[in-house]
This record gives structure tokens, C-alpha cells and sequence, in this order.
């Protein structure tokens, strides 16, 4: 059978768009902000992860660029060897410093981030808990790692706690969750994990990509949120969110981070970040924690779209964060809801199967600090009169 196979008889995305409902790779010709101009057309953009409006920030682009100017465009090779800049030191510095963690390292992208982690850490003679809707980087991550992986309900402390009452008591225990679910906005349970790590002897590990600059009165994330930095063991999180870059990291004791440099393959065996996208994340961090009320800000803009949106008849699941999901259920039909929205000047992202469950098709939409009220009220209009006009769609 030729290799290619499944190449040509896949037909999905020639079905979208033949039908006109393909939504994807929208091209994006201004800087990331609360209003950009995606081919050709200005529209409000609800559909970003630039929780703190920092993307286009001006000392965060001129960091960016006078970096390039000092470090050139590239490393050339990997932190392990020849790419590792004092830029790097410094920020991993900064970093540990915030997060409250002896130790931090960073990685060239989020995903390299979990694979690098998971793999180095866990082995065949341990076991990984993870919660079933984690994200999919974490589901590579466990792979690489060839410990035994045991999935618990989502959030379901009940079904973790049975699973880890089964467990091997010589083997080495992890649980791993995200902080803040990227597609759900929920958070994890996390006083209750940290409860059944230390009754069963596990190790805790957060994934907190959409919790770092969202959660916790100075940012910090989803463990400054619950007050359990101590509890805590390892802290992941990325820099394309928040913090207005590319890359990821890891924080946690001196020892375990000193182990992952060591012994991750996805850190030894990858170029290191390049100085523009260190230095832009660096500074970003420094105004998180120069400027905490961007927090607040954040967190208020969201809860007056989430009010706006119940007030006009939409059903929304409890939410306290900036991820505001709005269930369409479908493929079809949330792929033709992005569709009409982004023609009527409003951007989101559909999200399917494989990111949901079948049946739990939505909506994501996500928001920033910067984001005023005239502009949610403006996107709430034309979210209700899209949904409304969609009522009677069957796929």
C-alpha cells in the first residue's frame, strides 16, 4: 500500500471548503491587538491568547529588537552546547524568582516544553496521572516518557483518588494537570489534588499555560490562585500567551530542573530561543510585575463579556477566567458560526473533534486586559445575532 495513501483519501478540508465553511488559517496583517485587520478586514479579535495586551506593547517590541541587534537572529545550537546566551541566565533568573521556585529553565516552545518535562522525569518504573481534557502536548509528553499513564475523569477527584488507591506503592507517582483548561477555562481542582499527592505519596506538576499572567493576584498562576506554591512540585507554562513571546519553562527545585537539563532530549536536541523571543518575554515579564492591575483588568473585562452574554440569553457553563467557551455542539455548525462571525468583524476559534469530545463542539473565545467595554458590547451584538440566525441549522 503506498505510504500516502491516507493523504489523498483524506477529504475533510476539501469538503469545508468546497461548502464554504472551512475556517482556518485566517491571515493576520497587523500586530496582535484587541482590533486587528485579518485579510484585509478590520475586526475585533476575541480569539487570541494575548491575555495582557502585551503583544504589541511598545517596550516589549523595542526589547525584541534590540536584542536581535545585540544576539543576531539565531543561536545556532542548543542550550546544552553553544546556545546558551547570559540573556537566557538572567531570565530564568527573573523567572524562578516570580514563580517562587529555586530553579527555572526555559525551552524553545510550549509543547517542547511538556515533552521535554514528561520524558526526562517520569520513566517505564513510574506512573503518570493525568486528567483526561489536559492538554494534547501533555498527551505527547506522557507517550515519550514510556511510564505507565493512567487518565482520570476530567477534574473528577473521586475517580483520581480510586485511581491512585490502586497504584503501585513503589512506583514513582506524578500528577499532572493543567491549571487553567485552555478549551473549557476551567481550573483544576487544585487544593484537592495537592490533598490526595500527599496521601498517596505523588508528585504534582501544573500545567500553567493559560494560568501564568490570568491567575493569582500578581499573576503568578493557578498555584498562587489556591496559595499553594509550596505545594506545588513543578510549574510549566509558555511564553506565546501571557508573556508575548514563543517559548516555554519549567520551575521547580533547584535539583529536578538541574536533572531536566540533563536528561531531556527535546531540550538537549533542539536550538535554543532565539534572543528577540527571550528578551520580548522577559520584558513582558517585568511589566506583569510592575503593572499587577493589568490582572484585574483582565479579569474584569471578562466577567462584563460573560455577564453581557447571559444577560442576552446565551447559556454559558461557570467560568472565572478569560476563556469563555460558547457551546455550538456540532462541527458543521460551529465551523459556519466562525465563518459568519468573522465576516461580520469578529474573530474566535471553532474547536472539534479531536480538541473536544464528540457532541462538545464550541466556540472559544478569549480575552484581554486591554479589551474595552464599547468593543464586547460591539462583539456580544453580533455573537447573539450569528447564533440566533444559526437556531434552526442542521448538519
Amino acid at each position: 500500500m503506498d505510504l500516502f495513501k491516507k493523504c489523498y483519501d483524506y477529504d475533510d478540508a476539501k469538503k469545508a471548503r468546497e461548502h464554504g465553511y472551512y475556517p482556518y488559517f485566517h491571515v493576520l496583517n497587523t500586530k496582535q491587538d484587541t482590533r486587528v485587520v485579518m485579510e484585509g478586514k478590520e475586526m475585533i479579535m476575541i480569539g487570541s491568547n494575548n491575555y495582557l495586551g502585551l503583544a504589541s506593547h511598545p517596550e516589549v517590541i523595542e526589547a525584541a529588537v534590540k536584542a536581535t541587534e545585540q544576539y543576531g537572529t539565531g543561536v545556532s545550537g542548543s542550550r546544552f552546547l553553544n546556545g546558551t546566551l547570559d540573556l537566557h541566565i538572567q531570565f530564568e533568573k527573573e523567572l524562578a524568582e516570580f514563580l517562587n521556585k529555586e530553579d527555572a529553565t526555559i525551552f524553545s516552545t510550549g509543547f517542547q516544553s511538556n515533552l521535554g518535562i514528561i520524558s526526562a522525569i517520569a520513566g517505564r518504573n513510574d506512573i503518570i496521572f493525568s486528567d483526561k481534557e489536559n492538554h494534547a502536548s501533555i498527551y505527547d509528553g506522557t507517550r515519550l516518557s514510556y511510564a505507565e499513564v493512567v487518565r482520570y475523569n476530567h477534574n473528577d477527584m473521586e475517580d483520581l483518588e480510586k485511581k491512585l488507591a490502586k497504584a503501585d506503592p513503589n512506583k514513582g507517582k506524578l500528577i499532572l494537570t493543567d491549571g487553567v483548561f485552555s478549551m473549557s477555562g476551567d481550573i483544576a481542582n487544585l487544593p484537592e489534588i495537592v490533598r490526595l499527592a500527599k496521601q498517596y505519596g505523588s508528585r504534582v506538576m501544573v500545567d500553567d499555560a493559560h494560568g501564568l499572567g490570568v491567575m493569582g493576584e500578581h499573576g503568578r498562576g493557578t498555584a498562587e490562585h489556591f496559595g499553594l506554591e509550596k505545594e506545588v512540585d513543578i510549574i510549566m507554562g509558555t511564553f506565546s500567551k501571557s508573556l508575548a513571546s514563543l517559548g516555554g519553562y519549567v520551575a521547580a527545585e533547584k535539583d529536578v530542573v538541574d536533572y531536566i537539563r540533563h536528561k531531556s532530549r527535546p531540550y538537549i536536541f533542539s536550538a535554543a530561543i532565539p534572543a528577540a523571543n527571550a528578551a520580548a518575554a522577559l520584558t513582558a515579564l517585568r511589566i506583569l510585575k510592575r503593572e499587577p492591575e493589568r490582572v484585574k483588568a483582565l479579569s474584569d473585562i471578562s466577567d462584563y463579556m460573560r455577564e453581557g452574554l447571559k444577560k442576552r440569553g446565551l447559556e454559558l457553563r461557570p467560568s472565572r477566567t478569560p476563556i469563555i467557551p460558547i457551546y455550538t455542539y456540532m462541527p458543521i455548525r460551529t465551523m459556519v458560526a466562525c465563518n459568519q462571525l468573522f465576516e461580520h468583524g469578529v474573530y474566535v476559534n471553532p474547536v472539534v473533534p479531536p480538541a473536544t469530545p464528540i457532541g462538545e463542539c464550541l466556540i472559544r473565545t478569549s480575552y484581554t486586559a486591554t479589551h474595552t467595554k464599547e468593543q464586547m458590547d460591539e462583539a456580544i451584538d453580533k455573537i447573539v445575532e450569528v447564533l440566533k440566525g444559526l437556531e434552526d441549522f442542521n448538519e
